[in-house]
């Protein structure tokens, strides 16, 4: 467990335990040499969504925010503001006051001392006082920072409450300079800090229990979402919140479809299982591939398969070092994957000699990138353009996907960038064909 935890319940009744507020304040004190001049920076909670009738979905934090202050509740407001003459008035939160009957029908929300404890943030308003304040500290400002879910894979049509809340500023304030946030929040997220790969550790160590957990369950007749119920118990019983991301557990010829996430199917004898999961952590996200044979011993052909994929895998990870280029190291891994793709016969030599090379051969069987940012987010902000710098956390991720013989192998881990080399987060996990099978017969 962290060394930045305390141990006891935390105060905002979340299920994983109270994380420092030191890590907050350190984030906050990155931001400050960020802004510009006289800037204010103004970061919204995530809403909460309806569903049907009254019905909501389960809440979940805006990651920047959470990111600054550890506040992991509802209808939340942060402002920074480094240059303003008031000390007490650079760091403020607004929150959701609790009355009667959300106290009686929801429990209650936090109060001024307890985000202090959590955020380290001294200065805590009710959210009834935010127009009245926003107005007063504005009007000191030369320019706004506001946030927006800037992502290559965002792809929502739901307007947010940072979309609503800048339409707002932009009428009441239209003087003023709007600038974006989420470029600098990118920057400062992609490097994790030690107390940062220390929750990220925790998660991937509880995705570690939940693969032991699972492997000597895996027999001919289990249904795939008996599996998705073992792991989302183990995760529970460990002060996670749950599945990072939706799991893929694909038998069959779903361990060919890259995002199968019906989980519905009986895994039958002789079939191979890839499971691509993880545990979410205070927030924090783990991301693991394993595949296994459902009756605990691979087939010479899945051997042979998946010998291949580790291969690239190692050697993929040996790349996840300072100064690495993106393009270069997916180039180097796309001419890895065709010449284990000409052993095993997928493809033929001389049609890679002669392929265009705008569209790869080994596309086909290896169809999507070999890694992406880990941290708040499965798919962690940062950019593919930027070189690898220590402190970032990537996954490594290859696959050979054979849909005419029903055979789909990826293997994934995550790895920290250091100086020292990479660290792979993930290798006390079970990988190796023999452990694999031995903890099947378990």
């Amino acid at each position: 467990m962290s060394n930045f935890t305390i141990f006891e319940l935390n105060s905002n009744k979340m299920k994983y335990l109270q994380i420092s507020s030191k890590l907050f304040v350190q984030n906050r004190q990155k931001i400050f040499s960020k802004l510009s001049r006289n800037g204010i920076a103004i970061l919204n909670s995530n809403d909460i969504m309806p569903t049907n009738a009254d019905g909501t979905m389960p809440f979940r934090q805006n990651n920047d925010l959470f990111w600054l202050s550890g506040i992991d509740q509802e209808e939340s407001v942060l402002i920074i503001f480094p240059d303003h003459p008031n000390q007490n008035m650079r760091e403020i939160l607004f929150l959701k006051e609790t009355n009667e009957h959300i106290a009686i029908w929801e429990g209650e929300k936090l109060d001024k001392n307890k985000a202090h404890i959590i955020s380290g943030i001294k200065t805590v308003f009710w959210l009834d006082e935010l127009d009245n304040k926003l107005n007063e500290l504005i009007s000191e400002a030369d320019s706004i920072y506001l946030n927006e879910n800037i992502h290559s894979r965002a792809a929502s049509d739901v307007q947010t409450r940072d979309d609503r809340f800048k339409i707002k500023i932009c009428k009441n304030f239209p003087n003023k300079k709007i600038l974006t946030v989420a470029p600098i929040m990118h920057e400062l997220r992609a490097i994790k800090s030690k107390f940062e790969i220390e929750l990220l550790q925790n998660a991937c160590d509880l995705t570690g229990k939940g693969l032991r957990r699972i492997l000597p369950l895996i027999k001919p007749g289990i249904m795939e979402y008996e599996i998705e119920a073992e792991l989302m118990h183990e995760f529970l019983s460990n002060r996670s919140n749950g599945f990072a991301y939706q799991p893929i557990i694909g038998s069959g010829f779903d361990s060919c479809v890259l995002h199968y996430i019906d989980n519905n199917k009986e895994c039958k004898d002789g079939d191979i299982l890839l499971m691509d999961f993880g545990a979410e952590y205070a927030n924090y996200a783990s991301d693991l591939t394993r595949t296994v044979p459902v009756n605990g011993k691979y087939t010479s052909r899945q051997k042979e398969v998946y010998t291949s994929v580790l291969h690239v895998m190692k050697e993929a990870t040996k790349m996840l070092t300072p100064g690495t280029k993106f393009k270069e190291y997916n180039k180097e891994i796309g001419r890895m994957m065709e010449l284990e793709l000409i052993n095993l016969k997928l493809l033929d030599k001389h049609d890679v000699m002669k392929q265009n090379l705008k569209k790869p051969l080994y596309k086909k069987y290896f169809m999507h990138g070999t890694s992406h940012y880990l941290g708040l987010d499965v798919h962690d902000v940062g950019s593919m353009e930027w070189i690898m710098k220590e402190g970032m956390v990537f996954t490594c991720e290859p696959g050979i996907y054979i849909q005419e013989e029903s055979l789909g192998i990826r293997l994934e881990n995550d790895i920290l960038v250091t100086e020292e080399g990479p660290q792979d987060l993930m290798k006390n996990i079970p990988i190796e064909i023999e452990e694999i099978e031995y903890l099947m017969r378990s």
